[in-house]
Formats: C-alpha cells, structure tokens, sequence
C-alpha cells in the first residue's frame, strides 16, 4: 500500500506554480504510461489556463483547493474546493478562476 498526503501535494504544487513562468505545476502521483489508469495533482495559478485539449478515455477533476472553470466549446463548469467534474468527452480547457490545484484522473 501506498499513502500520498494530496492536500500537501497540492501546497507543493501551487507553491511551484507560483514560482514558474507558465504558472502551473504538475505531478504524478499514481500511475503513468504502464498503466490505465493516472492521477496527477495540477495546479495553477489565477488567470493561468491549460489551453484547449483533447483527453482520449474517460477523466475527471476533484478539485482540492481554489476555483476553476472548465470549458468545452460554448459550455462551461465552476468548480471549488471538493467538486468533481467529468470532463467532457470533447475538446476543453481549464482556467484558474483563483489560485487552483486540481487532481486529474484519467483511464485510457
């Protein structure tokens, strides 16, 4: 068994945020290219997005600190603090309304 702390990894991942030119910051805490499933702390910085995007097989987003909007074409999605989204099967960005940090899971 393995325990990872999420809200200290998502205080590590903001305060590197912060300190990036891009603004964002990322990690992997489970998974990656040997397995289906990955979950990855992501964090950004306010008025910093990840731009438009397609994600093959199926994701969502917990998000562990701050706010976010996610958007899909003409549709968009809020969240705070303990809200999932399940991101759209379609093109989409998400924009840090405030400082954010974000846990990412993807099955491919």
């Amino acid at each position: 068994m393995d325990k990872k702390s999420l809200t200290a990894l998502a205080r590590q991942q903001l305060k590197l945020a912060v300190g990036t030119s891009s603004g964002r910051s990322s990690q992997t805490v489970y998974g990656g290219h040997q397995r289906h499933l990955r979950q990855t702390v992501v964090a950004l910085v306010a008025g910093t997005k990840l731009g438009e995007h397609d994600l093959s097989g199926e994701s969502t987003v917990i998000v562990l600190s701050g706010q976010l909007k996610l958007v899909s074409g003409a549709k968009s999605w809020k969240g705070s603090a303990g809200d999932l989204l399940v991101v759209p099967d379609a093109r989409h960005s998400v924009e840090a309304v405030e400082d954010v940090a974000f846990l990412l899971t993807v099955s491919i």
